[in-house]
Protein backbone atom coordinates (compact mmCIF):
# COMPACT_ATOMS: atom_id res chain seq x y z
CA UNK A 1 0.00 0.00 0.00
CA UNK A 2 2.88 2.42 0.47
CA UNK A 3 3.50 2.72 -3.25
CA UNK A 4 -0.29 3.45 -3.83
CA UNK A 5 -0.49 5.82 -0.80
CA UNK A 6 2.89 7.57 -2.26
CA UNK A 7 1.20 8.00 -6.17
CA UNK A 8 -2.00 9.55 -4.46
CA UNK A 9 -0.64 11.86 -2.45
CA UNK A 10 0.52 12.92 -5.88
CA UNK A 11 -2.34 12.71 -7.58
CA UNK A 12 -4.17 14.68 -5.26
CA UNK A 13 -2.41 16.43 -2.85
CA UNK A 14 0.76 18.62 -2.89
CA UNK A 15 3.56 15.50 -3.46
CA UNK A 16 5.71 15.12 -6.04
CA UNK A 17 4.85 12.19 -8.21
CA UNK A 18 8.01 9.74 -8.56
CA UNK A 19 10.15 10.74 -11.43
CA UNK A 20 9.96 7.28 -13.40
CA UNK A 21 6.38 8.11 -13.69
CA UNK A 22 6.60 10.56 -16.02
CA UNK A 23 8.15 8.32 -18.83
CA UNK A 24 5.64 5.88 -18.21
CA UNK A 25 2.61 8.58 -18.71
CA UNK A 26 4.55 9.44 -22.11
CA UNK A 27 4.04 5.71 -23.08
CA UNK A 28 0.94 5.61 -21.70
CA UNK A 29 -0.17 8.08 -23.78
CA UNK A 30 1.67 7.08 -26.85
CA UNK A 31 -0.72 3.83 -26.55
CA UNK A 32 -4.17 5.16 -25.81
CA UNK A 33 -3.24 7.40 -28.96
CA UNK A 34 -2.58 4.51 -30.88
CA UNK A 35 -5.20 2.17 -29.93
CA UNK A 36 -8.26 4.46 -30.87
CA UNK A 37 -6.28 5.21 -34.22
CA UNK A 38 -6.86 1.56 -34.68
CA UNK A 39 -10.72 1.99 -34.02
CA UNK A 40 -11.10 5.42 -36.18
CA UNK A 41 -9.77 3.69 -38.87
CA UNK A 42 -10.87 0.15 -38.81
CA UNK A 43 -7.85 -1.66 -37.63
CA UNK A 44 -9.32 -2.78 -34.85
CA UNK A 45 -12.97 -3.64 -35.30
CA UNK A 46 -16.09 -2.06 -33.49
CA UNK A 47 -19.05 -4.27 -33.03
CA UNK A 48 -22.63 -2.36 -34.03
CA UNK A 49 -25.75 -4.13 -32.22
CA UNK A 50 -29.37 -3.66 -33.21
CA UNK A 51 -30.04 -1.61 -29.92
CA UNK A 52 -28.94 1.43 -28.55
CA UNK A 53 -26.16 1.53 -26.47
CA UNK A 54 -25.50 3.59 -23.71
CA UNK A 55 -21.86 3.60 -21.89
CA UNK A 56 -21.39 4.73 -18.60
CA UNK A 57 -17.73 5.12 -16.73
CA UNK A 58 -14.82 7.37 -15.88
CA UNK A 59 -11.55 8.83 -17.60
CA UNK A 60 -9.73 9.04 -14.20
CA UNK A 61 -9.22 5.39 -11.75
CA UNK A 62 -11.11 4.74 -8.52
CA UNK A 63 -14.93 4.69 -7.31
CA UNK A 64 -16.68 7.87 -8.52
CA UNK A 65 -20.13 6.17 -7.86
CA UNK A 66 -20.10 4.48 -11.60
CA UNK A 67 -22.62 1.27 -10.06
CA UNK A 68 -25.27 3.43 -8.18
CA UNK A 69 -25.30 5.67 -11.85
CA UNK A 70 -25.63 2.46 -13.68
CA UNK A 71 -28.58 0.89 -11.32
CA UNK A 72 -30.18 4.59 -11.52
CA UNK A 73 -30.21 4.89 -15.18
CA UNK A 74 -31.51 1.42 -15.36
CA UNK A 75 -34.70 1.95 -13.17
CA UNK A 76 -35.13 5.43 -15.23
CA UNK A 77 -35.26 3.56 -18.51
CA UNK A 78 -37.46 0.94 -17.21
CA UNK A 79 -40.18 3.62 -15.78
CA UNK A 80 -39.92 5.23 -19.87
CA UNK A 81 -40.72 1.45 -20.74
CA UNK A 82 -37.40 -0.04 -22.43
CA UNK A 83 -36.25 -3.31 -21.33
CA UNK A 84 -32.76 -2.51 -20.55
CA UNK A 85 -30.09 -4.98 -19.86
CA UNK A 86 -26.21 -4.52 -18.18
CA UNK A 87 -22.79 -5.82 -19.93
CA UNK A 88 -19.92 -5.51 -17.77
CA UNK A 89 -16.50 -6.99 -18.28
CA UNK A 90 -16.90 -9.08 -14.83
CA UNK A 91 -14.10 -7.57 -13.22
CA UNK A 92 -12.66 -9.41 -9.92
CA UNK A 93 -14.27 -12.45 -11.59
CA UNK A 94 -13.16 -15.38 -13.15
CA UNK A 95 -15.76 -16.31 -15.83
CA UNK A 96 -13.83 -15.35 -19.62
CA UNK A 97 -16.57 -16.35 -21.65
CA UNK A 98 -19.68 -14.45 -21.96
CA UNK A 99 -22.22 -15.73 -19.48
CA UNK A 100 -25.59 -14.21 -18.65
CA UNK A 101 -26.14 -14.33 -15.06
CA UNK A 102 -28.79 -15.91 -12.97
CA UNK A 103 -30.98 -14.96 -9.99
CA UNK A 104 -28.33 -15.65 -7.70
CA UNK A 105 -24.89 -14.97 -9.28
CA UNK A 106 -21.99 -15.94 -7.18
CA UNK A 107 -19.15 -12.98 -6.94
CA UNK A 108 -15.94 -14.83 -7.64
CA UNK A 109 -17.40 -16.23 -10.71
CA UNK A 110 -18.82 -12.70 -12.07
CA UNK A 111 -17.44 -9.85 -10.05
CA UNK A 112 -19.07 -7.84 -7.35
CA UNK A 113 -20.53 -4.84 -9.51
CA UNK A 114 -22.72 -6.86 -11.28
CA UNK A 115 -24.10 -9.20 -9.17
CA UNK A 116 -25.01 -6.01 -7.23
CA UNK A 117 -26.70 -4.61 -10.44
CA UNK A 118 -28.32 -7.89 -10.88
CA UNK A 119 -30.00 -7.51 -7.47
CA UNK A 120 -31.98 -4.45 -8.76
CA UNK A 121 -33.74 -6.89 -11.05
CA UNK A 122 -32.36 -6.09 -14.28
CA UNK A 123 -30.68 -8.62 -16.51
CA UNK A 124 -26.89 -8.66 -16.84
CA UNK A 125 -24.42 -10.38 -18.85
CA UNK A 126 -20.48 -10.92 -18.26
CA UNK A 127 -17.72 -11.28 -20.67
CA UNK A 128 -14.63 -9.96 -21.98
CA UNK A 129 -15.87 -10.26 -25.10
CA UNK A 130 -18.05 -7.55 -24.52
CA UNK A 131 -20.47 -7.46 -28.21
CA UNK A 132 -20.53 -10.84 -27.56
CA UNK A 133 -21.83 -10.53 -23.66
CA UNK A 134 -24.02 -8.06 -24.89
CA UNK A 135 -26.09 -10.26 -27.92
CA UNK A 136 -26.91 -12.39 -25.28
CA UNK A 137 -28.98 -9.52 -23.30
CA UNK A 138 -30.71 -8.54 -26.55
CA UNK A 139 -31.49 -12.59 -27.15
CA UNK A 140 -32.76 -12.40 -23.50
CA UNK A 141 -35.22 -9.61 -24.71
CA UNK A 142 -33.94 -6.26 -24.28
CA UNK A 143 -34.22 -3.27 -26.24
CA UNK A 144 -31.89 -0.69 -24.79
CA UNK A 145 -28.21 -1.64 -23.53
CA UNK A 146 -25.90 -0.41 -20.49
CA UNK A 147 -22.34 -0.64 -20.45
CA UNK A 148 -21.15 -0.51 -16.95
CA UNK A 149 -17.15 0.97 -16.58
CA UNK A 150 -17.01 0.81 -20.86
CA UNK A 151 -15.61 4.07 -21.59
CA UNK A 152 -12.13 2.67 -22.75
CA UNK A 153 -13.66 -0.20 -24.04
CA UNK A 154 -14.05 0.43 -28.07
CA UNK A 155 -15.05 -2.84 -29.01
CA UNK A 156 -18.50 -2.21 -28.35
CA UNK A 157 -19.73 0.39 -30.71
CA UNK A 158 -22.26 3.02 -28.40
CA UNK A 159 -24.49 5.69 -28.77
CA UNK A 160 -24.20 7.57 -25.93
CA UNK A 161 -21.91 8.19 -23.40
CA UNK A 162 -21.49 8.84 -20.37
CA UNK A 163 -19.16 9.72 -16.99
CA UNK A 164 -18.99 10.61 -13.37
CA UNK A 165 -16.26 12.36 -11.72
CA UNK A 166 -16.00 12.36 -7.84
CA UNK A 167 -16.46 15.83 -6.97
CA UNK A 168 -14.52 15.94 -4.24
CA UNK A 169 -11.26 14.60 -5.67
CA UNK A 170 -12.22 15.12 -9.25
CA UNK A 171 -9.28 14.83 -11.51
CA UNK A 172 -6.66 15.61 -9.34
CA UNK A 173 -3.43 16.70 -10.97
CA UNK A 174 -4.81 16.10 -14.51
CA UNK A 175 -1.60 14.02 -15.72
CA UNK A 176 -2.29 10.33 -17.04
CA UNK A 177 -1.49 7.14 -15.34
CA UNK A 178 1.28 6.73 -13.76
CA UNK A 179 1.86 10.29 -13.03
CA UNK A 180 -1.88 11.09 -12.73
CA UNK A 181 -5.29 9.06 -11.82
CA UNK A 182 -6.23 9.50 -15.72
CA UNK A 183 -6.75 6.68 -17.87
CA UNK A 184 -7.36 8.86 -20.28
CA UNK A 185 -6.82 12.93 -21.15
CA UNK A 186 -9.04 15.66 -20.30
CA UNK A 187 -9.98 16.24 -23.82
CA UNK A 188 -12.05 13.15 -23.58
CA UNK A 189 -14.01 14.63 -20.56
CA UNK A 190 -15.39 17.06 -22.81
CA UNK A 191 -16.25 15.20 -25.87
CA UNK A 192 -18.89 13.06 -23.32
CA UNK A 193 -22.96 13.58 -24.29
CA UNK A 194 -23.53 13.47 -20.37
CA UNK A 195 -21.35 14.62 -17.74
CA UNK A 196 -22.29 13.82 -13.70
CA UNK A 197 -20.41 14.66 -10.90
CA UNK A 198 -20.65 12.95 -7.92
CA UNK A 199 -20.76 15.09 -4.57
CA UNK A 200 -18.76 18.41 -4.43
CA UNK A 201 -19.70 20.99 -6.59
CA UNK A 202 -20.93 20.36 -10.37
CA UNK A 203 -19.14 22.46 -13.56
CA UNK A 204 -21.37 24.29 -15.57
CA UNK A 205 -22.01 21.60 -17.63
CA UNK A 206 -22.23 18.62 -15.11
CA UNK A 207 -25.27 17.06 -13.57
CA UNK A 208 -24.90 16.81 -9.92
CA UNK A 209 -25.68 13.26 -8.26
CA UNK A 210 -25.69 12.66 -4.54
CA UNK A 211 -25.62 8.90 -2.96
CA UNK A 212 -28.23 8.59 -0.39
CA UNK A 213 -27.89 5.97 2.22
CA UNK A 214 -30.07 6.26 5.04
CA UNK A 215 -30.92 2.52 6.09
CA UNK A 216 -28.90 -0.49 7.63
CA UNK A 217 -30.00 -3.39 6.80
CA UNK A 218 -28.47 -6.73 8.38
CA UNK A 219 -26.46 -9.30 5.96
CA UNK A 220 -28.21 -12.62 7.76
CA UNK A 221 -31.88 -11.91 8.10
CA UNK A 222 -35.13 -9.24 6.86
CA UNK A 223 -33.93 -6.59 10.09
CA UNK A 224 -33.18 -3.05 8.84
CA UNK A 225 -33.33 0.11 11.08
CA UNK A 226 -32.81 3.93 10.13
CA UNK A 227 -28.35 4.65 9.74
CA UNK A 228 -29.16 7.55 12.26
CA UNK A 229 -30.23 4.86 15.01
CA UNK A 230 -25.97 4.08 15.04
CA UNK A 231 -25.40 7.60 15.66
CA UNK A 232 -23.04 7.57 18.94
CA UNK A 233 -21.91 4.13 18.67
CA UNK A 234 -18.74 2.87 17.81
CA UNK A 235 -19.01 0.60 14.68
CA UNK A 236 -16.42 -1.24 12.45
CA UNK A 237 -16.32 0.04 8.63
CA UNK A 238 -15.72 -1.77 5.95
CA UNK A 239 -15.12 -0.71 2.20
CA UNK A 240 -13.34 -2.29 -0.40
CA UNK A 241 -14.58 0.25 -3.33
CA UNK A 242 -12.41 2.76 -5.18
CA UNK A 243 -12.42 5.18 -2.77
CA UNK A 244 -13.11 4.20 0.36
CA UNK A 245 -13.50 7.50 2.64
CA UNK A 246 -16.23 8.57 0.57
CA UNK A 247 -18.54 5.65 2.94
CA UNK A 248 -16.22 5.85 6.43
CA UNK A 249 -17.43 9.81 5.68
CA UNK A 250 -20.78 9.01 4.67
CA UNK A 251 -20.78 7.17 8.16
CA UNK A 252 -19.38 10.08 10.31
CA UNK A 253 -22.15 12.35 8.91
CA UNK A 254 -24.44 10.17 10.26
CA UNK A 255 -22.91 10.48 13.80
CA UNK A 256 -20.97 6.98 13.80
CA UNK A 257 -17.70 7.00 15.80
CA UNK A 258 -16.11 4.93 12.34
CA UNK A 259 -13.78 2.62 13.64
CA UNK A 260 -12.49 2.31 9.41
CA UNK A 261 -11.02 -0.78 7.58
CA UNK A 262 -10.11 0.36 3.92
CA UNK A 263 -9.37 -2.45 1.42
CA UNK A 264 -8.23 -2.74 -2.21
CA UNK A 265 -11.15 -2.54 -4.75
CA UNK A 266 -12.76 -5.50 -5.18
CA UNK A 267 -10.74 -7.64 -2.55
CA UNK A 268 -11.79 -11.42 -1.97
CA UNK A 269 -12.46 -10.87 2.07
CA UNK A 270 -12.33 -14.12 4.73
CA UNK A 271 -14.48 -14.34 7.00
CA UNK A 272 -11.12 -14.18 9.71
CA UNK A 273 -10.37 -10.41 8.37
CA UNK A 274 -13.65 -9.35 9.30
CA UNK A 275 -13.60 -11.04 12.68
CA UNK A 276 -12.42 -7.94 15.21
CA UNK A 277 -13.28 -10.14 18.57
CA UNK A 278 -15.64 -7.32 19.96
CA UNK A 279 -18.91 -7.45 19.10
CA UNK A 280 -18.77 -4.29 17.57
CA UNK A 281 -21.57 -3.60 14.93
CA UNK A 282 -19.63 -4.10 10.73
CA UNK A 283 -21.20 -1.96 8.75
CA UNK A 284 -19.81 -2.42 5.04
CA UNK A 285 -21.36 -1.21 1.51
CA UNK A 286 -23.31 -2.92 -1.03
CA UNK A 287 -20.98 -3.88 -2.71
CA UNK A 288 -18.70 -5.87 -0.41
CA UNK A 289 -21.96 -7.48 1.07
CA UNK A 290 -22.45 -9.75 -1.98
CA UNK A 291 -19.35 -11.25 -1.09
CA UNK A 292 -19.64 -11.50 2.58
CA UNK A 293 -23.11 -13.01 2.91
CA UNK A 294 -21.74 -16.60 2.85
CA UNK A 295 -20.29 -16.51 6.17
CA UNK A 296 -21.88 -13.47 7.73
CA UNK A 297 -22.39 -12.73 11.44
CA UNK A 298 -25.81 -11.15 12.52
CA UNK A 299 -24.31 -7.79 13.95
CA UNK A 300 -23.35 -7.07 10.25
CA UNK A 301 -24.84 -4.89 8.60
CA UNK A 302 -24.72 -3.31 4.81
CA UNK A 303 -25.65 -0.02 3.73
CA UNK A 304 -26.88 0.54 0.11
CA UNK A 305 -27.04 3.87 -1.37
CA UNK A 306 -29.39 5.07 -4.24
CA UNK A 307 -28.19 7.94 -6.70
CA UNK A 308 -30.27 10.72 -7.09
CA UNK A 309 -29.82 13.27 -9.95
CA UNK A 310 -32.17 15.88 -10.88
CA UNK A 311 -35.66 14.81 -13.27
CA UNK A 312 -33.60 16.74 -16.13
CA UNK A 313 -30.81 14.47 -16.46
CA UNK A 314 -33.08 11.45 -17.16
CA UNK A 315 -35.66 13.35 -19.48
CA UNK A 316 -32.53 14.26 -21.25
CA UNK A 317 -30.80 10.76 -21.70
CA UNK A 318 -34.63 9.25 -22.38
CA UNK A 319 -35.03 11.65 -25.23
CA UNK A 320 -31.59 10.55 -27.07
CA UNK A 321 -32.48 7.02 -26.59
CA UNK A 322 -36.55 7.81 -28.04
CA UNK A 323 -34.54 9.08 -31.22
CA UNK A 324 -31.94 5.98 -31.21
CA UNK A 325 -35.07 3.52 -30.94
CA UNK A 326 -36.99 5.05 -34.03
CA UNK A 327 -34.25 4.79 -36.62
Amino acid sequence: MALVDTLEAAWYGDARAPWWTRPLAALYSAVIHLRRAFYHFGWLRRVQLDAPVIVIGNISVGGTGKTPLTIAVVEALRTHGYRPGVVSRGYGGSQREPMLLDDKPDPARVGDEPCLIRASGVPVAVGRDRPAAAQLLLDAGCNVLVADDGLQHYALARDVEIGVVDGTRRFGNERLLPAGPLREPMQRWERLNFRVCNGGTPAADEYPMRLRGQVAMALTDARKQPLRDFGGQRVHAVAAIGHPERFFDSLRAAGIEVIAHPFADHHAFSAAELDFADGLPVLMTDKDAVKCRPFAQPHWWRVPVRAELPAAFFKALAARVDRLSRH
